[in-house]
């Protein structure tokens, strides 16, 4: 019973240790909402899971107008 409990708790960490490292790595790559742009704190948390510095030159804004974008307007 404690060999089974201790496989399930050892696949666990496995499986949301690769799903984190996929889940960041897939958020650095892909287009990001301007409201993000410069979020300090998922830079923070992607550098500390990944090891690797955010490209900002590889991101395009993935909406050019909607709400939010919309309300930044100049008067």
């Amino acid at each position: 019973m404690v060999i089974l409990i201790t496989l399930l708790v050892v696949g666990w960490v496995a499986v949301s240790t690769i799903g984190s490292l996929a889940y960041f790595m897939g958020e650095q790559s892909k287009p990001i909402h301007e409201r993000n742009w410069r979020s300090e704190s998922f830079a923070k948390l992607a550098k500390a899971i990944t090891g690797k510095e955010i490209n900002y030159s590889d991101r395009t804004p993935a909406y050019r107008m909607d709400a939010y974008a919309s309300s930044n307007l100049a008067q």
